[in-house]
């Protein structure tokens, strides 16, 4: 693979996607010190060619493909975290970035503990503590694999439908604020309307088909409500 560096060792694997060779050989080192593997490369074909990683630090300048491009191809086969780290501080283009699958993105220039804390926070996020498979009555969602059924019919949900999911699976009957599901299933940047949450949880109900399953609690948020083992769609 051209321009690969690779080194260190652990249990989480790091891909590096910067092409400007200073900032790479500073973060592969510094990733490496901190008990990472890493593995960097230099553009976006090379990006796409690169073994499964944890976590991707992608940069959004490449000279070759776009950056955002590239985090759409490896969001659509990956469930790597990724951060866009990126010279691009207009929100416009940390919009694009996230709603092309990027977990968090880092304005450059950073520094390294801060970039060492959003890994952690991703991780955190998508390495969930507890079973990997939460089941409410009918439903089982299974968070390693990220699918979900429904008294065993397979039901797919968007990346966002199934982070709401997540977000009530993980202690049904609580009673989880919008803003904290935004927080989690959206971006922990997120200061938009939060209507807009609105629209994905209708459209979650529609795809579960289990009246009574997802509870709105006026002025506060949402629940999983008490539903049959039986239950499920018509």
């Amino acid at each position: 693979m051209n321009g690969q560096v690779t080194g260190g060792s652990g249990e989480t694997r790091v891909l590096v996607v910067e092409d400007d060779r200073g900032i790479a050989d500073s973060l592969v080192r510094g990733l490496r010190q901190a008990g990472y593997t890493v593995d960097g490369v230099r553009n976006g074909r090379d990006a796409l060619a690169a073994a499964s990683a944890d976590v991707v630090l992608l940069d959004l300048g490449l000279p070759d493909i776009d950056g955002i491009e590239v985090c759409r191809r490896l969001r659509a086969r990956s469930d790597a975290a990724i951060i866009a780290v990126t010279a691009r501080g207009e929100e416009a283009d940390r919009v694009v970035a996230l709603d092309e699958g990027a977990d968090d993105y880092l304005v450059k220039p950073f520094g390294l503990a801060e970039l060492m804390a959003r890994i952690r926070a991703v991780l955190r996020r998508r390495r969930p503590a507890g079973p990997e498979i939460l089941r409410h009555g009918p439903l089982a969602v299974d968070l390693r694999t990220r699918q979900v059924s429904v008294a065993d019919r397979p039901v797919a949900l968007t990346p966002k439908e199934f982070g709401i999911l997540e977000c009530l699976s993980a202690d049904p009957g609580r009673t989880v604020s919008r803003q904290e599901i935004l927080e989690r299933a959206w971006d922990a940047h997120w200061y938009g309307p939060t209507k807009v949450l609105d629209v994905h949880v209708a459209a979650l109900r529609r795809k579960l088909g289990v009246p009574g399953l997802i509870e709105t609690v006026y002025g506060h948020g949402f629940r999983l409500g008490t539903v049959e083992e039986s239950a499920g769609p018509p």
